[in-house]
């Protein structure tokens, strides 16, 4: 397979498909796999790290700077997806909120370091769960099923 080559973000229209991109933290603990979730800002409900394209990065990289941001982790990428789901973001704009449709793709991140002081430590609760657990805490059917299938031997 070939290697992710670094993104040009090009001008798009508000109410474009969004792409993502989302970070499956991880860590195996006493022969446990662990997942990790935090709480989205707006809602408080359980998800991965996740955010928008950035300009000169690849998709895996871009992931990783998300899992750093919002929960605090340091890691080795993996450069393929895992899988992609899709959910609906709620934007401002001048006429009042907007669903947004958005579409991520999820890269395994192997936590290596897991650190209390980071950019948005102050927004953000982050729990280690099993794949079952962390399944069903999050609501997006797509993304439950990549969470619960997710085994790091599997990983090239």
């Amino acid at each position: 397979m070939s290697k992710s080559r670094p993104i040009r973000l090009r001008k798009g229209h508000k109410t474009d498909l969004r792409t993502q991109f989302g970070a499956l933290v991880y860590r195996v603990k006493k022969d446990k796999l662990q997942i990790l979730l935090i709480t989205t800002r707006r809602t408080q409900s359980w998800s991965i790290p996740k955010g928008w394209p950035m300009s000169g990065k690849t998709p895996a990289e871009a992931a990783a700077r998300e899992a750093w941001e919002e929960a605090g982790v340091k890691g080795v990428t993996h450069d393929q997806p895992l899988g992609y789901y899709t959910y609906s973001k709620v934007v401002e704009t001048r006429g009042g909120e907007m669903p947004l449709p958005i579409f991520v793709a999820v890269y395994p991140l192997a936590a290596q370091e897991v650190l209390d002081d980071f950019p948005e430590c102050d927004q953000r609760k982050r729990k280690w769960m099993s794949p079952k657990k962390a399944a069903f805490a999050v609501r997006e059917p797509e993304l439950a099923q990549i969470l619960r299938n997710f085994d790091p031997r599997r990983l090239r």
